[in-house]
């Protein structure tokens, strides 16, 4: 019996010091590159398809700082504590995130800690191969019960090729290579390379003896399998989406080479982004 309630005695010492968990606001959720501090939930969230910030470029919180208006999809959170939770200072909540940003390969772009500074940030980029996201943490200073983190992905232009400048390729060369964008690690076209298949079906529309091969390539991140299986799906994708243009599927065929064949180096970025194609073959 002494040994039953002194194992109660214990379960009521554990709930007393644990706090209650309190749930994300309705529809807010992390940011994929991010996962919140522990001990803090999302108690308010403002997601935009499109929109514009203008970010800190200099250490200092004067109105006159030179700021750059980044423009993209746009995400705004306020983190608060949870009650009964362990109030972090707010350096440590930079350096949180610092060190978060710097383990990706992201740069700090500006920031200011100085105590009794309530203006202080942190501003950061990652840069990618086809989109830079830039993010921004206020976190006041002392003792820290509440901090806000802007996020703006913005994704660089694209340039579309015409028609004509396919057909020229595939006269002179036999082949082009396309710069067609497609969900990480997925075949499904992003809406941005629309205008390339656009294009592609102007193309064999106003050339109805034109046959082509639809060639997919990957980088060699990953498992050379799975690779070669996922460039042959993103080339069937693009064959599919001629397709329901109205393109006889006797004049295409799809191919998935996978990272068999780079044409640049794949140990930088800028590389295994050039291997990451879609070629258009003439047969």
């Amino acid at each position: 019996m002494k040994k039953l309630m002194v194992c109660l005695f214990s379960i009521v010492l554990t709930m007393n010091f644990s706090y209650a968990q309190e749930e994300n606001a309705d529809g807010c959720k992390d940011h994929p590159l991010f996962s919140k501090m522990p001990g803090f939930y999302i108690s308010a969230c403002d997601l935009r398809e499109f929109d514009a910030y203008s970010f800190p470029l200099e250490n200092s919180t004067d109105e006159s700082v030179k700021t750059e208006t980044v423009e993209g999809k746009f995400y705004q959170y306020t983190y608060t504590i949870q009650e009964g939770a362990t109030e972090p200072s707010a350096l440590q909540v930079y350096r949180n995130f610092e060190n978060a940003v710097l383990k990706i390969k992201g740069t700090i772009v500006a920031k200011v800690y100085e105590p009794l500074n309530s203006y202080n940030f942190l501003c950061m980029k990652i840069a990618e191969a086809k989109k830079e996201t830039w993010v921004r943490i206020d976190a006041g200073e002392g003792t820290c019960s509440e901090f806000y983190m802007t996020v703006v992905e913005k994704e660089l232009m694209q340039q579309v090729i015409q028609a004509t400048e396919i057909l020229d390729a595939l006269n002179s060369d036999g082949f082009i290579a396309l710069e067609i964008l497609f969900d990480t690690g997925k075949s499904t076209i992003k809406s941005e390379s629309q205008a390339i298949i656009d294009e592609i079906y102007k193309l064999l529309k106003e050339n109805p003896s034109l046959k082509v091969s639809i060639e997919g390539h990957t980088d060699n991140v990953g498992n050379s399998e799975n690779n070669k299986k996922l460039s042959e799906n993103r080339a069937k994708a693009v064959v599919d989406a001629l397709v329901a243009k109205g393109i006889n599927q006797q004049r295409l065929s799809a191919v998935g080479h996978g990272q068999e064949r780079p044409v640049a180096d794949n140990r930088t970025e800028e590389g295994r982004a050039k291997n990451r194609r879609v070629e258009i073959v003439k047969q």
